[in-house]
Parts: structure tokens; C-alpha cells; sequence
């Protein structure tokens, strides 16, 4: 009979991009929130989109990452 067993380096790949999202998480709310203290700067729009671009690489690295922890986990061999 075969166990399921971690994959110790596919696990360490998932968490590295859950590193990557957190950091993803705060760098794009932070830049939305920088662009629209300021609307009169001339980097406005470019700020904002370059802040929305990072939310969105946020949500895909969260689920590629919460994807890969499991495969992992339940994936066999």
C-alpha cells in the first residue's frame, strides 16, 4: 500500500510564492493608496495602474500558491 508523503521541495516552492503574494498583498494597496493621495502629480495614472496590476498578481500568486501547498500534500507520486 502507498502513503501519501509530502513533497518537502514542491511544498517549499508554494510557500515561496506565498512569500511573493504577501508581499504583493501590501505593495499594491500601498502604491493605489500613494496614486490617489496625490492626483495632481503627473505619475497619477501609471502609479494607480502599476497598483492594480500588483492586486491582481496578488490574487493569482495566492491561488497558484494555495494550489501548489496542496499539490504537494495530495498529489501522488
Amino acid at each position: 500500500m502507498e502513503t501519501n508523503r509530502t513533497d518537502k521541495q514542491v511544498l517549499f516552492k508554494g510557500l515561496n510564492t506565498m512569500g511573493l503574494t504577501l508581499i504583493c498583498m501590501f505593495a499594491g494597496p500601498t502604491l493605489i493608496y500613494i496614486a490617489l493621495g496625490d492626483k495632481e502629480n503627473s505619475l497619477y495614472y501609471p502609479i494607480l495602474i502599476l497598483g492594480f496590476l500588483i492586486c491582481g498578481l496578488a490574487i493569482f500568486f495566492g491561488f497558484k500558491g494555495i494550489k501548489t501547498i496542496l499539490d504537494s500534500m495530495f498529489k501522488k507520486k
